[in-house]
């Protein structure tokens, strides 16, 4: 009986790679693969333009069982049920080093031409990398940078009907690790997601998930909500691929769970009006700006302040061999001069579309955007870019001014003599006629002044472009914005600012404790580097 309601799948089989035989006969699709950038796309069956498609964003912590859901979605879009004896795989095994190179791809599975058997329509699921790898924070704040390159993608996608929030149905309290990647889920998104957003709960028994709502209201998650104003959720048990001669009356009863839950989630996508990805992509965008802002302003911080160090060594090297210069001209004081070196980094292309490097400013001598640089292969594609010009670099120069290389600037002194005659040449060219009486101490000051106006004016676009989060982010004082508040609430007390310090200490203190438990696990989460060293051990 097994073979005969299996049978209506051999063309399926046919292009399948038997996995596991048995009870069930489990198979590995073959889809079309195609990768742009650091996006794959896993494509089954032939798209009908003349149907409609729902699109799927799954997003959560690793082994939470996106792999498996996905498996039983493409699975229950294909019509294959429990007395067919037969499974479908889409979603690759990955082991050592490819699991790892894939780490932080986005993948994008599309499964066409079996409307009508059990859906009305075609389905797309993006399937995100898993937060909370134990391979380091870095892998985790990547993933903004690719689903921004997945949405800003003219072969992208630009809507969503649901975010699947995926959770384990065991998850029975609200740990840091928990409050980490609920944070870091819902920092992705814009407020205009949130009705389209719900739990898909997996390792379900069936029964109402109370540990996990509680924990989902404890963190503050806005998501899908109901007439009765609760929350929309859904159950799954997927262990459909699993050997039947054991255990069967349970794994009957799971697959009923699983069944009951694809049913509803997807009358659920049937129903929910598709959201345009605007704001979200305005919500990344803003995110990834203001990290290459700050990044950028610390690194100009940085300059400044070594600039700030070598004046003041040359104005106490003046006042204390001035005489000594005066009778002898060769004589040299000794100062850390500061300068700017180019360092290479590790990069890349990937097809024609994406190719990761650094977006520099030659004429400033900054590092506009590194790392996450990614989209195309010229400046003028990068998200720092704006009507022609950079949002990044001090004078905001045009595109044609940035380079995008294997390489960035970075700020290092050494150990120079000078002169009296050099250190006027230095300080004293090119003044204004007003400037022509001030002695060179007063201009070394003058200099001090200017170079303290510049820093001021940077810490003006970083605070805007944290009020631009705040105004259109789905969760505002998320963790990605709170690991900056510390340095500008800093700067802008040194700059005197009170007004500004109250706004920024006003989200530091309307952050809950939730976020800050996030923050708590983050800094204490190794990094990659101390994984790999500790590996090496």
């Amino acid at each position: 009986m097994a073979m005969n309601r299996s049978s209506k799948y051999n063309d399926i089989i046919s292009k399948s790679v038997l996995i596991q035989s048995g009870s069930p006969a489990v198979y590995q699709l073959t889809p079309k693969k195609m990768k742009f950038g650091t996006i794959r796309r896993m494509t089954l069956g032939e798209k009908d333009v003349n149907k409609t498609n729902r699109t799927i964003l799954l997003v959560g912590e690793s082994g939470t069982g996106k792999s498996t859901l996905i498996n039983a979605l493409v699975n229950y879009t294909m019509g294959v049920e429990w007395e067919d004896d037969v499974w479908f795989q889409i979603v690759e095994e990955e082991h050592g080093s490819q699991s790892e190179s894939q780490t932080s791809d986005v993948i994008v599975y599309e499964i066409f031409g079996f409307e009508d058997k059990t859906l009305p329509y075609s389905l797309t699921i993006i399937d995100t990398p898993g937060y909370g790898d134990t391979r380091g924070i870095e892998r985790d704040f990547i993933i903004s940078q690719r689903l921004f390159d997945l949405f800003l993608s003219v072969d992208g996608v630009h809507e969503i009907n649901a975010v699947g929030l995926v959770l384990k149905a065991t998850e029975n309290r609200l740990c840091d690790r928990l409050r980490y990647i609920l944070d870091s889920v819902m920092s992705l998104f814009g407020k205009d997601v949130e009705k389209n957003i719900v739990p898909l709960i997996t390792h379900s028994n069936g029964r109402t998930p109370k540990n996990v709502l509680k924990t989902l209201e404890d963190a503050n998650i806005k998501c899908a909500t109901d007439e009765k104003n609760q929350p929309v959720y859904f159950l799954f048990d997927n262990c459909q691929d699993e050997d039947r001669t054991e255990d069967t009356e349970y794994l009957k009863h799971a697959d009923k769970i699983s069944t009951k839950g694809l049913r509803q989630f997807t009358d659920f996508l049937e129903k929910t009006k598709p959201q345009k990805l605007k704001t979200t992509v305005d919500v990344l965008n803003s995110r990834i700006r203001l990290t290459a802002c700050i990044q950028n302003l610390k690194e100009r911080v940085e300059f400044i302040e070594l600039k700030q160090k070598e004046i003041q060594q040359t104005e106490e090297a003046l006042k204390k061999y001035e005489q000594e210069m005066k009778n002898n001209e060769k004589f040299t004081v000794e100062v850390d001069e500061v300068y700017k070196d180019k360092q290479p980094i590790d990069g890349g292309m990937w097809g024609l579309v994406f190719y990761e490097a650094a977006t520099c400013c030659t004429v400033c001598e900054e590092n506009c955007h590194h790392p996450g640089c990614t989209m195309g292969w010229s400046p003028e594609h990068c998200v720092v870019m704006k009507d022609g010009r950079c949002t990044s670099c001090t004078r905001k120069c045009p595109v044609s001014a940035h380079v995008k290389e294997k390489w960035i600037y970075v700020n290092k002194t050494r150990k120079v003599q000078k002169t009296l005659e050099e250190v006027k040449e230095k300080y004293e060219k090119n003044k204004t006629e007003s400037e022509s009486t001030l002695s060179l101490l007063e201009n070394l000051k003058k200099k001090t002044e200017e170079l303290q106006k510049d820093k001021d004016q940077w810490l003006e676009e970083s605070f805007q472009y944290v009020v631009r989060l705040e105004q259109i982010a789905l969760n505002a004082d998320s963790l990605s914005t709170l690991v900056h508040l510390d340095f500008l609430i800093e700067k802008m007390k040194e700059k005197g600012d009170t007004e500004k310090v109250q706004k920024l200490e006003e989200m530091k203190r309307r952050v809950d404790e939730g976020t800050r438990a996030a923050l708590r696990y983050m800094v204490g989460k190794p990094t990659a580097d101390k994984e790999d060293k500790e590996a090496k051990k």
